[in-house]
């Protein structure tokens, strides 16, 4: 007989290619979301469409499964959280949170996986771009420097209290900004790969992209794929966490832009605008991955953004293609 599980916010971006990695290891798999998978149909087995801000969708999602994995949440790229929408985040991912870990709880779940974030960190130890501290043992006395990070950092206490309490095998992974083919690529909530991939293929030859703050921010970024196997180490593992999942590559944005430029053999130059860019430096620390689980990224992300930039290239070229033909 197969395993069970359910991917809450099974439409999303790593929530679909969640359900196609279960899948592929021969995994039932359900998939719960407020709306359809968005760049492709979904393979789930069974698929809700639904609101886990209700309780009764949250506990028909985790009923007749061994394994949840929770990454369902009011979420997306720094234009999203850097503050006018900090209510509807904070109320609307501690719901679902609040559901999920009741539902686990009163249905008797076996494992549950809890998608958290590097948003957590101090906002102390990212004043640096060049020498960040994002160790896991860093996160507190907590500061993070949105309420994006607030509410995940309560996540995984929210978790964390559930798995000592009602005998829930709970684990937390920290995501430093994934990234790859079928994700938000724009509309608002698109994170920076995404953004800058869009940004290129749009831009005429000799024309120019523009890039948010001064562009020395650092940050590391992690190919959906290598997200996965993270995830599934952490799950078939003994240890609970929480842990870093994401790469130790870290880049500039403004060397992240020219990367993007680079891959797609135009001729662009570089602005800088005024805009949202978050704390100065942010990068995974794997030392403890690399102790638990004996596993860490490795993937270069010029390999990443090579295959993300020809899958926003194909959108971008859909998009004029249907614009074209509507007039």
């Amino acid at each position: 007989m197969s395993k069970t599980a359910v991917v809450c916010g099974g439409g999303g971006f790593i929530g679909s290619h969640l359900v196609k990695r279960l899948k592929g290891e021969g995994y039932w798999v359900r998939a719960v979301d407020i709306k359809e998978q968005a760049f492709s149909p979904t393979v789930a087995d069974e698929y809700i469409l639904g609101d886990l801000r209700d309780a009764e969708i949250a506990k028909r999602a985790v009923t007749g499964v061994e394994e949840v994995y929770q990454l369902a949440a009011d979420m997306g790229g720094m234009g999203f959280i850097s503050g006018e929408n900090d209510s509807e985040i904070m109320h609307n991912s501690t719901m679902i949170n609040l559901n999920i870990a009741d539902a686990a709880r009163e249905t008797g779940t076996k494992k549950l996986f809890y998608s958290s974030s590097a948003c957590i960190y101090p906002q102390r130890n990212q004043q640096d771009p060049d020498n960040p501290m994002c160790r896991e043992d860093s996160a507190y006395p907590a500061e993070p420097d949105s309420e994006y990070g607030w509410e995940k950092l309560f996540g995984e206490r929210l978790f964390k209290t559930y798995g000592r309490h009602h005998n829930l095998d709970v684990k937390i992974a920290r995501f430093h900004n994934v990234f790859g083919p079928e994700g938000t690529w724009q509309g608002g909530r698109e994170k920076a790969p995404a953004a800058l991939c869009r940004k290129v293929a749009q831009a005429p030859e000799g024309s120019t992209i523009e890039v948010w703050g001064k562009g020395d921010q650092t940050r590391s970024f992690l190919y959906i794929d290598e997200c996965l196997e993270g995830v599934r180490h952490l799950m078939e593992s003994g240890f609970g966490g929480p842990v870093n999942i994401g790469s130790e590559e870290m880049i500039s944005i403004n060397d992240l832009a020219r990367m993007v430029i680079g891959i797609s053999g135009k001729n662009l130059n570089l602005v800088n605008v005024e805009g949202p860019e978050g704390v100065r430096g942010r990068n995974s620390d794997n030392t403890l991955i690399r102790a638990k689980l004996n596993w860490a990224p490795s993937q270069p992300l010029r390999l990443g953004m090579e295959r993300t930039y020809e899958w926003v290239a194909a959108q971008v070229k859909a998009q004029i293609k249907q614009t074209a033909a509507a007039v």
